[in-house]
């Protein structure tokens, strides 16, 4: 039977985040997904990516990082510093969340949200455990690469030759746990037969493996 989220909004001061929660029975973690740019909890990708967790046991959380208003500034899409603060608190509001306060938590981003999570997951304070990017701009981290401790997955499609070199730039300059994955055949949006179900495969396997597993964020490198 199919999870069918719940629609929440989150509040962050006097903004509300609209958001879609869907937690299967006995979930081992909660992935919280960063959308590119332009996109937000309604993206049919991330959606479908949303869903194969659930059915492998893990509970999502898809949420607008930032509010009608604010989205009419195209200079908002792309302030990471911003969307990454808007992921922290998102995993603060998990964390705070009677439903969702005992599982660990991972980011899943893509596009420019992939830039995002790895910020949010390069703050001291961050609880998160593990990360995948699917055709990610990781390299808009900057700076902030080097601190995350996350075990890492840079997913990217083998015909979108620019962005896998910009993956394999953010790659060399993360220390933590990592993999860059390059599916064939697979263009910059997953669009072509059974990419994105490539995607569903690796990312299900990395959260089983550093999420809802017993491995420290960290331990080693890959």
């Amino acid at each position: 039977m199919t999870l069918i989220p719940d629609t929440l909004e989150i509040e962050l001061g006097e903004m509300h985040l609209q958001a879609l929660l869907g937690i299967p029975a006995e979930a081992e973690g909660l992935v919280i997904f960063a959308h590119g740019s332009g996109s937000g909890r309604l993206s049919p990708r991330n959606n479908r990516v949303a869903a194969a967790l659930r059915n492998a046991g893990l509970a999502t959380l898809l949420l607008d990082l930032l509010t009608p208003e604010e989205e009419r500034n195209r200079a908002n899409v792309f302030d990471i510093p911003l969307l990454a603060s808007r992921l922290s608190f998102a995993a603060d509001w998990s964390l705070a969340a009677p439903e969702t306060g005992h599982l660990p938590i991972g980011y899943f981003g893509a596009s420019t949200g992939a830039g995002a999570a790895l910020m949010a997951a390069a703050e001291a304070r961050s609880p998160v455990r593990a990360i995948v990017s699917r055709g990610g701009r990781p390299d808009l981290a900057g700076a902030a690469l080097p601190r995350v401790t996350a075990p890492t997955l840079l997913i990217v499609g083998g015909l979108d030759a620019q962005v896998i070199e910009l993956n394999r730039m953010a790659c060399d300059r993360l220390r933590a746990t990592k993999e860059l994955v390059v599916v064939p055949g697979a263009g910059h949006l997953f669009e072509e037969p059974g990419t994105l179900d490539a995607v569903q495969h690796h990312a299900i396997d990395w959260f089983r493996r550093h999420l809802a597993g017993d491995h420290p964020a960290g331990e080693g490198e890959a």
